[in-house]
């Protein structure tokens, strides 16, 4: 029987390559800290504990994990990776299971691969320690992995301490470790810093499994997995792999892209079938699209529901909290926030929806804007199903709008309309014949003075 999963996540490096305020391993990848995309991993694997070691910066990360079954262990010398792993023992004290360490700037690391972490670790040959390993088109300056063709580690070996030959090894060490806890704090203490560093390295347990008889194996995955992401850049490349695969994944699960290359999708977009996504559209957190629905080019949308049909964009954009009914239409340069369009109401043009209810059938013309913000408190617009809303009107909350209620257009509503009535709020025309002319021909005389 697969024993209990305790998942061991370093993060006490300061990161200083990405020139930061932000911690490095709460840098997003797809609107989400890459240290909760480690940390679900694990969550959906089955780990029943998390301990996150931390150092610099440990109050953003004591922020980040909040809500989360996770705790957190400081390390306040860095003096390498296996003392980091060693900071975890009291936090898992009376644990009894296989505990997996890895990096927390590795955020990809992937459920099935934690499981077969763990699997081999349990297998009847009864490796000691199971090691995650990885070969990249460019191994710079990796960890060697020297193993038979068995899987068997004959030696793990740090690249400032590895010989040319050693060097010219492309499997690489990922950091991803599993091993028994029982085995983990033993061997942890046992490790010495005498190396080109003067550091305590994770992988010397291997070396002092090896030694006293036991077997290491490696199991290998792809090296997009196991990236770890220490620069902007290397920020940047993830994020660009990350996407291209969720385009991938959402043109075979049925959703149009039209040009995939400039679609941005969050974490956690939801999509369903026979969607149309335009060019240049970004996602942010909190998605859920309907199926048949069409997003036109250049919409922002972020915690957002849109129902089935419903057609959005373009150059829209729509807020937390924005909820489209089915066959609803948000047109060119309208904003929602926090606001609910009902089935088959639309809002085509130039408008602000923040903080309102519409009924369904609704039609908001082109400028619209309900005011809901006065300062200090925000206040609630409701429009009655099939309310037509003239263009450039003014709805001042909190106001209703009564069911099959016309606004005329130009009009400033300070007050409740009952359904079916027509408000009008606008001055009443006047003209004056010829007072343009005179005005010109007067201004005309006085320039030529």
């Amino acid at each position: 029987m697969t024993q209990p999963i305790a998942a061991i996540i370093l993060a006490a490096g300061k990161g200083t390559r990405m020139k930061s305020d932000l911690h490095k391993v709460l840098h997003p990848i797809a609107g989400r800290p890459m240290l909760l995309q480690l940390v679900d991993s694990f969550e959906r694997a089955g780990a029943t504990r998390s301990v996150v070691v931390a150092g610099a910066g440990r109050e953003q990360l004591e922020a980040a994990v909040a809500g989360h079954p996770v705790t957190l262990a400081l390390q306040a010398e860095q003096l390498g990776t296996a003392h980091a792993a060693l900071q975890a023992k009291d936090a898992l004290a009376g644990f009894d299971g296989t505990a997996i360490v890895c990096f927390g700037d590795t955020p990809f690391l992937d459920t099935a691969t934690i499981a077969r972490l763990a699997t081999r670790l349990d297998a009847p040959d009864a490796p000691r320690v199971v090691v995650l390993g990885f070969r990249p088109d460019d191994p710079k300056a990796y960890g060697r992995i020297i193993a038979h063709p068995d899987g068997s580690i004959a030696k793990m070996v740090e690249y400032k301490d590895a010989t040319q030959a050693e060097r010219a090894v492309d499997l690489c060490n990922s950091g991803v470790t599993a091993i028994r806890a029982a085995d983990l704090w033993p061997l942890l203490e046992r490790v010495g810093n005498d190396n080109a560093a003067g550091e305590y390295y994770l992988p010397d347990i291997v070396m002092l499994a090896l030694s006293d008889g036991d077997r290491a194996i490696v199991i290998e995955t792809d090296a997009d997995e196991v990236i770890g992401i220490n620069s902007r850049g290397e920020l940047a490349y993830a994020e660009a792999r990350w996407q291209a695969k969720r385009r991938d994944q959402a043109m075979a699960d049925g959703v149009s892209l039209i040009a995939p290359d400039t679609v941005w999708f969050a974490h956690d977009t939801k999509l369903g079938r026979d969607v149309v996504i335009e060019p240049n559209v970004v996602f942010g957190p909190g998605v859920t699209i309907g199926d048949g629905a069409v997003i036109h080019a250049f919409s922002h949308i972020e915690g957002a529901t849109i129902g089935a049909k419903a057609e959005v964009g373009p150059f829209a954009r729509l807020r937390p909290g924005a909820v489209l009914g089915e066959k609803s239409k948000i047109g060119n340069f309208v904003e929602m926030k926090k606001a609910i369009l009902g089935p088959g109401a639309k809002a085509n043009h130039l408008t602000y929806l923040g903080d309102a209810e519409i009924g369904a059938g609704a039609n908001i013309g082109a400028g619209t804007i309900t005011c809901n913000y006065d300062g200090y408190f925000k206040y609630r617009t409701v429009i009655g199903a099939g309310a037509f809303i003239g263009s450039n009107s003014a709805l001042i909350a909190p106001v209703n709008i009564g069911a099959g209620a016309i606004v005329a257009a130009g009009s400033v509503v300070t007050s409740d309309v009952e359904a079916d009535a027509l408000v009008l709020t606008r001055a009443k025309q006047e003209a004056k014949p010829g007072w343009a002319k005179r005005f010109r021909d007067a201004m005309t005389a006085k320039k030529k003075k």
